[in-house]
């Protein structure tokens, strides 16, 4: 029953925060644009080309590759610049670029609908980072798992209404209609976003003018490789970004072939699955100062392993959908994991570079096989292929048990000698 009593009371405080009242009213408006465009490019990209893997697999590329390209440098320029500014231009500059993309795609070529999704991806690079470096600002080490359990939770609201949000989008206002709506959450994201404290001063020191952009990111590269936890973590997120990138880009054949499902069903499956993770990330709330983090990432991972293998083999809606459910339980212990593990064990002027660094292990792997997975798909079978992925997703998950001995104290001195 104290327990009970502890976790509300650190949800009060949490709530009371001004930074995390206008995080979490940002990250809403940009899980409405990012559903929507998620969704209602999906499904004209499978219109467009007559449900072609290769364009579809071309969505994950545009998406992901700028990702692992700009991740060292945004993650290096986060450390330089003010968080707070860095993230509002970003959603301001994310809002320009799609309404020239609209009005490209009103009078020019479809095809303009990957620039929309990689000029996104690029301005995230800036912005994520800054948004840790935040994290770690505003909040009390105590309170970043039970933070990052709540901004999880809010991420399963849009899993579950996200899909349809595109879908509903698309099929009765058409694409440009939902390239619009993106925009507008962007804009809004924007605004929103200076409801929180200015930016405190950076230290000059720290980044003199003539110290150089590679200087800085070798500094990152070190301090990942002299901690134990980060270095693991690097592996680790090398091999779920391959299982990973696989499976979200053939999801859409599992519905039809597995299934023999329309391409629409997708939108139930991710729905069953953004259930599951908002019941996850409730049950990590109220379970997160008794767990270690590595140990949350670890069974999140375990989950994804089995269920890759089964969503694979199955051939059943109602096992798939439970096997959905499952995975979606898991999920809120992976990205909670990661994130506090990275706050926890990175001093908060390495944290954009740390981010930078480990982020391209999970993105670079990822963009290869979103490349790569509609190749697979036309040569092998998607039993073989699911089965695969959910091998190496196991694979991730056995370099961490190593690290389940240590504890924050120790590791910060580890890490820095």
């Amino acid at each position: 029953m104290s327990a009970q009593a502890e976790t509300a009371s650190s949800t009060g405080s949490l709530f009371r925060n001004k930074f995390f009242q206008t995080i979490l009213l940002s990250n809403v408006l940009l899980q409405i644009g990012i559903w929507v465009r998620n969704f209602a490019i999906l499904m004209f990209v499978t219109d467009k080309t007559n449900n072609d893997p290769f364009a579809v697999g071309l969505m994950g590329f545009v998406e992901f590759l700028p990702i692992f390209v700009f991740s060292f440098i945004g993650g290096t320029f986060a450390d330089r610049w003010k968080p707070r500014l860095t993230m509002i231009w970003c959603d301001f500059l994310s809002a320009i670029s799609v309404f020239v993309v609209l009005i490209t795609l009103t009078y020019g070529s479809w095809h303009m609908v990957y620039l929309a999704t990689f000029i996104s991806a690029i301005l995230s690079q800036f912005s994520q980072p800054s948004a840790m470096k935040l994290f770690k600002q505003h909040i009390s080490p105590e309170q970043l798992q039970p933070a990052m359990a709540m901004f999880q939770s809010l991420v399963a609201i849009f899993m579950v209404i996200g899909p349809s949000l595109g879908v509903i989008s698309y099929q009765h206002f058409g694409i440009e209609i939902s390239i619009g709506v993106m925009g507008v959450a962007f804009l809004l994201s924007a605004v929103v976003l200076y409801r929180i404290p200015k930016d405190k001063e950076i230290d000059k020191s720290e980044f003199a003018k003539d110290r150089k952009f590679l200087s800085d990111l070798t500094d990152g590269l070190k301090y990942v490789w002299r901690s134990p936890v980060l270095k693991s973590l690097g592996g680790t997120f090398a091999l779920a970004g391959i299982a990973v990138g696989i499976v979200q880009t053939l999801g859409i054949f599992v519905v039809m072939e597995r299934l023999g499902q329309p391409k629409e069903y997708l939108q139930f499956l991710l729905m069953v699955n953004g259930v599951a993770m908002l019941v996850g990330g409730g049950v990590v709330m109220a379970i997160s100062k008794k767990v270690a983090p590595q140990k949350l990432l670890a069974i999140g991972m375990l989950l994804s392993s089995l269920t890759m293998v089964g969503v694979g083999w199955s051939t059943s809606v109602p096992l798939t959908l439970v096997l959905q459910f499952i995975s979606g339980l898991g999920f809120p212990c992976i990205q909670i994991g990661i994130s506090t593990l990275i706050l926890q064990w990175t001093e908060e002027k390495f944290v954009g570079r740390v981010n930078g660094v480990l982020t391209p292990m999970f993105m670079g792997m990822m963009v290869i096989m979103t490349l790569v997975a509609g190749q697979l798909k036309v040569h092998f079978p998607l039993v073989g292929i699911y089965s695969t992925a959910g091998l190496l997703m196991l694979a991730g998950t056995m370099l961490l048990v190593p690290l389940f001995k240590y504890k924050p104290a120790k590791l910060a001195v580890q890490s820095e000698s």
